[in-house]
């Protein structure tokens, strides 16, 4: 690696030294509340959407509604961390865009050829996710930074705002460029042309608009340099106002999601959680009203989280990357030797019915079980790598 690579690896590698435990503390938090989203896929598979109110129940609907507030806060924090490391060591904007570019192709590697087989253990197709938007938002954003911080607010502004404008537009009216906008705004697969061998890619998370909400967190990263009550003070008005925006338009059903809620036959409860089920794929302007606005208004009282357990989730909060590929491969080792062992059926997958063994029923706690059981166990590993890369300074530890 060059040395203007190597250095901006440096400047946005963690540096321990000046970071914010509340950050570390809620990117942990998410972490761990992630997981339990991907337990329940493997273990308590069902047959309906866990957030469809005609269809679910209260438990499976919050196992999996809670899980909502994980992608916007890490991609958001993303932005925030890029921007706060690269001013605690001078770096340029080249070095960080340098840097952005090479970590966000990286990730997109990742998510092609480690994290499809770890969800699969084949490759059936390739799975574009969370990791996948992550690294295509860093490359966009290593050609935003160049753009005075106002033009890339209001970008990232009326992107958020302004983009469930386009769910009218479907990729059929692009013609052959359709596939373009599915991976722009609409997930789709995308077949292997004339049957090849590499399978086909699903892409899950379009980039519309969370390349606008790592913008936006690197936008607001200037914050967190401030006094601690002038930074607690904008955190908390900008969190009551995007949670205040939820409440009104989705009350009134004006703009923001594609689906509006509606009373339900099966009760008031039901209706309540028509009201809060929004959509994350891609994630519209209230879904990111709904998770951006109380994850603002819990970072002041993260701070003062300084006590064992605020120890422990920022752990997990420093090592997100091996947390997330291991708590994939443990999830899923379990679950294959729980089929195998429960119902004497291998081949499992958990998006595929036709898979699921006979006689399968879905018990949400055993995913609950699963999902503790692996937290814990990843606490000592993501210790260890914490102390290593704190006590170590090659270059490759910030891709990790």
């Amino acid at each position: 690696m060059s040395e203007t690579a190597a250095a901006a690896a440096t400047a946005v590698s963690p540096a321990h030294r000046n970071r914010i435990i509340s950050i570390d503390i809620l990117r942990g938090i998410v972490m761990i509340i992630m997981a339990l989203d991907h337990a329940r896929d493997f273990y308590s598979p069902t047959l309906f959407a866990p957030e469809d109110p005609t269809a679910t129940t209260g438990f499976y609907f919050f196992t999996r509604w809670i899980t909502h507030f994980c992608a916007p806060t890490f991609v958001f924090l993303s932005g925030v961390s890029a921007w706060l490391y690269a001013d605690a060591r001078n770096a340029g904007k080249q070095d960080l865009a340098l840097f952005l570019l090479s970590r966000g192709f990286w990730l997109i590697f990742i998510e092609i050829f480690v994290i499809t087989y770890l969800w699969l253990f084949t490759y059936l197709g390739f799975t574009m996710q969370v990791i996948w938007a992550i690294g295509m938002s860093m490359i966009i954003l290593a050609g935003l930074i160049f753009l005075p911080r106002a033009v890339i607010a209001v970008i990232s502004l009326v992107v958020i705002f302004g983009h469930n404008l386009l769910d009218p537009i479907a990729p059929a009216d692009f013609g052959t460029l359709g596939w373009l906008w599915t991976i722009l705004h609409v997930p789709a697969f995308h077949p292997t042309q004339g049957g090849g061998p590499i399978g086909p890619f699903f892409f899950v998370y379009p980039l519309i608009p969370w390349f606008a909400v790592m913008a936006l967190g690197y936008v607001m990263a200037p914050i967190f340099k401030a006094e601690p009550a002038v930074r607690n003070k904008k955190l908390i008005t900008y969190g009551l106002a995007a949670i205040g925006l939820f409440l009104v338009l989705r009350g009134f059903n004006i703009y923001g999601n594609p689906y509006p809620w509606a009373e339900q036959a099966r009760g008031d409860f039901y209706t309540a959680l028509s009201f809060l089920n929004v959509e994350k794929y891609p994630p519209s302007l209230l879904y990111l009203c709904m998770t951006l606005g109380p994850a603002l208004l819990l970072l002041p009282l993260l701070e003062k989280c300084t006590g064992k357990v605020g120890t422990v989730l920022g752990v997990y909060g420093k090592t997100p990357f091996l947390f997330y590929i291991l708590h994939i491969l443990f999830l899923h080792i379990g679950s294959a030797i729980w089929y195998q062992v429960a119902y004497g059926k291998s081949g499992v997958l958990f998006f595929m019915p036709s898979s699921w063994p006979e006689g399968f029923q879905p018990v949400l706690w055993k995913a609950y079980l699963a999902w503790a059981i692996v937290c814990i166990l990843l606490y000592w590993p993501c210790k260890w790598f914490s102390d290593y890369r704190k006590a170590h300074k090659q270059w490759w530890l910030s891709y990790l």
